[in-house]
């Protein structure tokens, strides 16, 4: 088993190995330090509930927690108020107090609603990540950002609030379809793009289930270390943003039917070759990058115009005021961060050959 450590304003354990969730109970027993049994809210959706909410749940019984389910439709769609408000009147109905522990079992869907509706009830409850999918496992489960989305924008409302324990079993990554292996793949290559190009090519070379548990290491290590260095995401965390300003826009032109890695993927591709044809990279890295991307079956052009997009990104929670900041690559392993005017997005989206 691998250990990954984060101290921000709370201090936690990303463990990440095989067979995990069968010892998810003594793991959250050991991390809450309980001395007397307590309750958990397992929140998770449906698909992932059928697939390992009966072996969690006996995990956690074992343990001496009294355990309750809320289990919520699968998919982006249901990432809304709506949804927050009844998993909290849910926490209300069992009664949860102060004490007790919410554990969000599946995606990035369940981590961000789970994780928001635990940080907001009673003014805040603990909470632990078991994330089930690559895409939560190396990026969505760790650094504490919880959200829901708005009619007009992804993520517009939520909150920073730290787990107190990630659980990554990879077992069950081993296990996913291929369409999640590649939504969580284009994760996976920003972090090369961002600081290890040796990502990049074990993703070329179709090799990141091969070395998953290094891989999951490696990706949460680098970022764990810009969520120190800024937990908030004032400066330095706005690296993690790379391809996330068109790619957040590709998947709300789509109504949230293209999922969030294939519209990184589509964001990743395009501000590279934006960053060269604007003199910021000092060699054309989209080649390279998009071989990653395609190799794990990712899209790399995007299915709207310039107009759709810039329609779409007018409410990108990144915007302050006039100005948005952009992620760019100056070279594999190396990102700086650019503000410009929002009303020059249009040219790099252009730039990044979307016409």
């Amino acid at each position: 088993m691998r250990r990954v450590v984060v101290r921000a304003s709370g201090a936690y354990d990303i463990l990440i190995g095989s067979g995990l969730l069968d010892q998810a109970g003594e793991f959250l027993a050991q991390t809450a330090r309980i001395e007397s049994p307590c309750r958990v809210m397992l929140v998770t959706d449906d698909l992932v509930d059928a697939l390992y909410g009966d072996l969690v749940r006996a995990s956690l019984s074992a343990a001496g927690f009294e355990t309750n389910t809320f289990a919520f439709p699968n998919g982006e769609a249901q990432k809304t108020l709506s949804t927050l408000c009844e998993m909290l009147e849910r926490f209300g109905a069992f009664r949860l107090s102060k004490s007790d522990i919410v554990v969000c079992l599946g995606g990035g869907v369940v981590g961000d609603v789970g994780g928001f509706a635990a940080a907001t009830y009673a003014r805040g409850i603990r909470f632990a990540q078991i994330p089930t999918t690559l895409m939560a496992a190396v990026d969505s489960s760790v650094g504490g950002k919880t959200a829901v989305n708005l009619s007009g924008a992804k993520n517009m409302a939520g909150l920073f609030a730290q787990p107190i324990l990630v659980l990554c079993d990879t077992n069950v990554l081993r296990d996913l379809p291929a369409a999640l292996v590649s939504d969580g793949a284009a994760e996976i290559i920003k972090y090369g793009v961002l600081e290890d190009p040796s990502l990049l090519r074990l993703a070329s070379d179709g090799h990141l289930l091969d070395e998953i548990d290094s891989v999951v290491e490696r990706c949460v290590q680098i970022k764990r270390d810009y969520v120190q260095s800024d937990e908030f995401d004032r400066g330095k965390r706005r690296l993690l943003n790379l391809g996330h300003t068109i790619g957040h826009a590709v998947e709300q032109a789509s109504g949230y039917t293209i999922p969030h890695g294939h519209g990184v993927s589509i964001g990743l591709h395009a501000i590279a070759r934006a960053a060269y044809a604007m003199g910021i990279s000092r060699e054309n890295n989209a080649p390279e990058i998009s071989d990653a991307l395609t190799a794990c079956g990712l899209p790399v052009e995007s299915p709207f115009g310039k107009s759709e997009l810039l329609s779409a990104a007018h409410m990108d929670k990144k915007r302050e005021g006039c100005e948005l900041t952009l992620a760019l690559p100056i070279g594999l392993g190396q990102c700086e961060l650019k503000r410009i005017p929002v009303t020059e997005l249009g040219d790099w989206i252009e730039a990044g050959g979307i016409k």
